[in-house]
């Protein structure tokens, strides 16, 4: 299947209503473009920013980048992990493994 063919069934599922004018345009931007899957789904391209903090880090900087991504400050964080980690210690579980896989912020 080729561009002029999904250009084609976009078009056609604009005109039954399935989609709206915006989302026509950004499905067409994004196949003109050569758009990627995480481009799709806004949760994952969020992930994917995911980073360790250099500047706002105690340990290794996991509530920092945590506090980037969100928004929330990172004493909340802190306090989430410590919570959690007081409740079974899942918060240390949790902590490892994002300080683990969720690359520094430099990378």
């Amino acid at each position: 299947m080729g561009l002029v063919d999904d250009l084609a069934r976009l078009d056609d599922l604009r005109s039954r209503g399935a989609l709206g004018e915006d989302e026509f345009q950004r499905a067409k931007a994004k196949l003109l473009n050569g758009g990627t899957a995480a481009d799709e789904i806004p949760a994952l391209a969020a992930v994917n920013r995911l980073r360790r903090s250099r500047a706002d880090r105690w340990i290794g900087g996991v509530c920092g980048g945590l506090t980037a991504l969100t928004g929330v400050e990172s004493w909340i964080w802190r306090l989430v992990f410590v919570a959690l980690a007081m409740l079974g210690g899942a918060g240390v579980v949790f902590y490892i493994l994002l300080w683990i896989f969720v690359p520094d912020e430099g990378l």
